[in-house]
């Protein structure tokens, strides 16, 4: 039992550790603002929000769609929020194009001139997010990118980008998905104060 206490406690310390190191960087806030304001004028000028990851960063992105599609704190009208995660088109992306493409077909397929493309990626070096994000950039998409570690390929590629260096995929997650609420809690504030 003192052993399982030990390793919750430095669990907790960790996580802590990432969110802290997170926090004293004014940039992040700085850009969490821009994001939930750039996302507030693509819905009222009628366009969406598409977001995708790997793994648990997928169920980030599938939590952060159902969010708006469906209701954070209070009851709004419906925002129009796609995570590119439905099975068929991953298995059938990833059999006649290769995994690397998943993303960037959904991108292809849903995104238009002005719409925002979030990508996910803890490495910040997942292929099939590089190749989505260069689609979106392409179709002169608003682009932003959640990474870990230093940031990998994607650093710098978007028009924001917010890098938590953690070590491990675990605590990067964590903060992104702090982050990802907070991005939906400005912008029901900015849409419906």
């Amino acid at each position: 039992m003192k052993a399982l206490i030990q390793i919750i406690s430095a669990s907790f310390d960790t996580a802590h550790q990432a969110l802290q190191r997170f926090m004293a960087s004014e940039d992040g806030y700085s850009t969490i603002a821009e994001v939930a304001t750039e996302i507030a004028q693509t819905f009222r000028s009628g366009g969406k929000c598409i977001i995708f990851g790997n793994g648990g960063s997928m169920c980030d992105a599938n939590h952060f769609a159902e969010e708006f599609t469906g209701r954070f704190r209070s009851d709004r009208p419906a925002l129009p929020c796609i995570s590119i995660s439905e099975p068929s088109h991953l298995s059938c992306v990833a059999n006649d194009y290769g995994f690397d493409e998943v993303f960037a077909r959904g991108v292809q397929a849903y995104a238009k001139a002005g719409d925002m493309v979030i990508g996910i990626s803890t490495s910040g070096s997942s292929p099939n997010v590089i190749r989505a994000m260069q689609a979106a950039k392409e179709l002169q998409c608003k682009t932003f990118v959640l990474l870990g570690r230093d940031g990998g390929a994607l650093k710098s590629c978007c028009d924001h980008q917010i890098i938590i260096p953690g070590e491990t995929s675990d605590r990067i997650q964590e903060v992104h998905m702090t982050i990802l609420h907070i991005i939906i809690e400005c912008v029901e504030q900015i849409l419906y104060p």
